[in-house]
This record gives C-alpha cells, structure tokens and sequence, in this order.
C-alpha cells in the first residue's frame, strides 16, 4: 500500500468514525448497562441457586429481562440449571457448582 493511499484509508476511516459515533456511543452505553444487570444478577445467584422469578424480584428487574441474561450467561458456561424448582429451573453461578 503506497503512502497516499494509507493516507485515504486513514480519512475515510475518521468520517466513519465521526459519521457514526452517536451509535458506537449509544453501544457503550448499552453494554455497560447489560455488565451491570448481570453484576445484579450474579449477586443474587452467588449464595443458593435461584429461579427466574425469585432473581428478579431479588435484582428488582423484569423477569424477562432476568431469563435474558441467564440465558446468555448459560451459553457461554457463566451459570448453570442445577434443578427444578416446580416448573422453574433453579440457577446459579458455574463456578459455585464446581466446588
């Protein structure tokens, strides 16, 4: 890649970035709020396994929310289903099950 052409790389790069910066901060702001809802959730989980329903209303959140998140930390090995509880699977942290 010649000289000039890193140079236009690098410009349209910068209008890309000043283009769409209210979205990448909207993004942010977004994920930093999901990293705080599952903080909440992994309060609440750390001590005995919990249902959906008793999370939420623990954590104060929507228990669709709460099923959300829960589902999202299963899949990438952050909590686990240790039970039933009624109709409800009981959760709680992965790493709490393997002690």
């Amino acid at each position: 890649m010649s000289q000039e052409e890193a140079k236009q790389r690098i410009a349209v790069l910068k209008r890309l970035r000043d283009a769409h910066q209210e979205t990448v901060t909207q993004a942010q702001a977004r994920l930093k709020e999901q990293k705080a809802i599952r903080r909440q959730i992994c309060q609440v989980i750390r001590d005995a396994p919990k249902t959906v329903p008793e999370v939420a209303k623990a954590a104060g959140l929507p228990a669709g929310q709460v099923l959300w998140h829960l589902i999202a930390m299963k899949k990438y090995d952050l909590a686990v289903e240790t039970g039933m509880c009624g109709e409800y699977y009981l959760y709680q942290l992965a790493e709490e099950k393997k002690k």
